[in-house]
């Protein structure tokens, strides 16, 4: 049997593919990201110049990212595989974990959005784009439970 830690860990590798094309320069949302920051009023200089200051802080950026990562994987592979231990049909799991997406993850990610800077005619664009990334890379860490459990 696989262990939870083990399961975890394969939703972090989940999250960074799920974020990695889910934010790219070429998709629609990692366009749509870069729009709300701001980044794509500056000129090429410029945004050379941004990204370059960046590079020196990526590391422990990622490094964050994958802790913060862990702890919504964790709480999915717990949800899941606790659940299919008592016998809860696996459509009573997805709606639990649409029910945490939604009281939970929405309303945080809509209060970063609220506060930030970025451009508000893009708030709820934004809002839907994240609240989804996270939707999505929920479903597939359930879904990695499910099928190895």
């Amino acid at each position: 049997m696989v262990t939870p830690i083990l399961l975890a860990l394969g939703g972090v590798v989940i999250s960074v593919v799920v974020g990695t094309l889910w934010y790219g320069q070429k998709s629609p949302m990692g366009k749509l990201h870069m729009q709300y920051l701001g980044f794509d009023k500056l000129s090429p200089e410029a945004q050379k110049q941004k990204i370059e200051e960046e590079i020196p802080k990526m590391p422990m950026m990622y490094a964050a990212q994958a802790f913060l990562s862990l702890l919504t994987s964790s709480a999915v592979v717990l949800i899941v595989m606790l659940s299919l231990q008592n016998g809860v049909p696996l459509t009573m799991i997805l709606g639990f974990l649409l029910l945490n997406w939604l009281c939970f993850a929405v309303p945080a990610v809509g209060m970063q959005i609220l506060w930030s800077n970025g451009d508000k005619k893009l708030m709820f664009k934004k809002l839907v784009s994240d609240s989804a990334n996270i939707l999505v890379t929920m479903l597939l860490v359930a879904g990695l439970v499910y099928l190895v459990v």
